[in-house]
């Protein structure tokens, strides 16, 4: 891509609040590093949730996906009953994995930016294409940058 051009608008995005609980905090008090993945999870399960999928269906027909690759620029703290917003974005889609950008925030303050690559796998661990009624499927309203909007309540 050039410079001139503009970063492709993802296939789909869901932005989420979430407070960080107590237990969830080291003894410093600070978010621990290891929670932000976990965060990610929960995005990555919403999106697939506000594109009219049940994970708990996919796994019960023999459907899983399994992260191959995570990278995480933590770039500011969070503290314990902060109020937060992940974005997390679908940013390419193939047969048989799912590339995910997400963003954490604190207000305008960006704490944590990630990507993350997951597999469809079988029961048996071993890869399989996705069904295709997963791949594309998408409300108009998640194709347009902005109107992504998520109504969950917060995280507790």
């Amino acid at each position: 891509m050039s410079r001139d051009q503009a970063p492709k608008p993802p296939i789909a995005f869901i932005t989420l609040p979430i407070r960080v609980r107590y237990p969830e905090a080291d003894p410093m008090g600070y978010l621990h590093h290891s929670v932000y993945l976990q965060y990610f999870e929960m995005g990555r399960i919403e999106l697939l949730r506000s594109r009219g999928h049940s994970y708990a269906d996919l796994e019960s027909a023999g459907v899983f996906f399994v992260v191959t690759k995570v990278e995480v620029k933590y770039r500011a703290p969070a503290r314990f009953d902060d109020e937060l917003t992940l974005r997390v974005d679908l940013v390419r889609e193939g047969p048989v994995r799912l590339d995910h950008t997400y963003e954490l925030r604190k207000a305008h303050v960006l704490l944590a930016e990630a990507t993350t690559t997951i597999a469809c796998v079988g029961p048996d661990g071993q890869a399989r294409a996705m069904p295709d009624e997963l791949r594309g499927r998408q409300s108009e309203a998640q194709r347009t940058p902005g109107n992504g909007e998520s109504s969950l309540p917060d995280a507790h």
